[in-house]
């Protein structure tokens, strides 16, 4: 049946968003308009710089001004990070009331492959079964743990599962495999306190760059790198680094998440040339998917990485590894954190909540 929609949506790309996802463009489009137009508005004549020249300097003050400059640069890189965090770790809903649907939530200090990394651990009411590694999206840039707090919420009353959220390293101060070692360290630990107090399964999950990480560590738990997950739950996942995609094209532009923007994360994560083909980069390049975990794999329609989780899906059901695949009709890239006001959002969340649930199930 997915696989058959996937059919007709390649026949008419590219597909217009359903309504919310429209509806959150527009507000989006305006947005970036009251942007513009404050950019544009003229600035004080005392805030201008002006070009160094080689007539009113000598090479020494050249050398030191472009010195400067690039310290400034500097500065304003590190500026825009700050401010792009801030901005995209704020939560789609409520802490307060997302962490009512759970019994606890409990911050902790997990080991890195660097050192302790904050984490959040949700404990869900009842008896637990099982624990689940999720891993944030944002293209290995951003988010953290507030933005993924109400998914987190939902994903543990749903499965029944504990929850740990880790807010593993970002680049560009930590480019691969920063994310990709502390996201193996926290399966490691996870999967210890499973053992320990839940009966010892464990899953992975993650959106977009999470979904890359959850791939990764799954394959790196196959190589005997850590205990194997019973599930890999990856939502809109990047998975083939720079290989081209025909969804790249459709819908490079205009639909949230752009072509231009994701090369931006690839190359903030990505700082050797020959990393873009890492196999811990490029899960979806591995040349022997057998033995992996069972996988859901949901994917939205208008998306540039739509057909990355598709071709991901075929690949491992190829590779004889049980999959089940939802391509989400007219959703945008990174729905999820907007399950607040999507109801696809919710819908894909209870999806996974309960894949979960039936795989810890089976484990026993």
């Amino acid at each position: 049946m997915a696989e058959s929609v996937m059919h007709r949506a390649r026949k008419v790309d590219p597909v217009r968003p359903n309504m919310a996802s429209r509806l959150l463009l527009l507000a989006l489009r305006m947005q970036a308009g009251r942007v513009r137009k404050k950019k544009a508005a003229p600035a004080p004549r005392h805030d201008a710089v002006s070009e160094p020249s080689t007539a009113e300097h000598g090479e020494d003050d050249i050398t030191e001004i472009m010195r400067e400059q690039a310290a400034a640069s500097h500065r304003t890189q590190a500026g825009f990070l700050k401010a792009l965090r801030k901005a995209m770790d704020a939560p789609s809903f409520p802490v307060g009331l997302s962490s009512l649907q759970v019994r606890r939530v409990v911050r902790v200090q997990v080991p890195g492959a660097a050192g302790p990394m904050a984490a959040k651990l949700y404990l869900p009411r009842g008896r637990i079964k099982g624990a689940v590694l999720f891993l944030h999206g944002g293209g290995f840039v951003h988010c953290g743990l507030n933005s993924h707090h109400g998914m987190c919420c939902r994903l543990a009353r749903i499965s029944g599962a504990a929850v740990l959220l880790p807010d593993y390293r970002l680049a560009p101060e930590h480019p691969f495999p920063a994310a990709a070692d502390d996201a193996l360290s926290a399966l490691r630990w996870v999967s210890d306190l499973s053992r320990r107090f839940w009966g010892g399964a464990v899953a992975v999950a993650g959106d977009s760059a999470g979904g890359n990480l959850a791939a990764v560590v799954s394959q790196d738990a196959k190589a005997g790198l850590a205990p194997m997950p019973v599930l890999q739950l990856l939502y809109y996942p990047s998975l083939y680094g720079a290989r081209e995609f025909p969804s790249h094209q459709h819908y490079a532009e205009g639909y949230f998440l752009s072509r231009r923007t994701m090369q931006w994360y690839g190359e903030c994560y990505i700082a050797q040339p020959q990393d873009w083909s890492a196999p811990r980069f490029v899960p979806g390049e591995s040349p022997d998917l057998h033995g992996l975990p069972s996988a859901v794999i949901i994917t939205a329609e208008c998306d540039p990485m739509r057909d990355e989780g598709a071709a991901y899906a075929k690949a491992l059901r190829r590779a004889g590894v049980a999959v089940q695949y939802d391509c989400y009709k007219g959703a945008l890239h990174g729905f999820l954190n907007f399950y607040a006001f999507m109801p696809y959002g919710k819908k894909a969340l209870r999806e996974g909540g309960r894949a979960l649930r039936r795989a810890f199930a089976a484990s026993r």
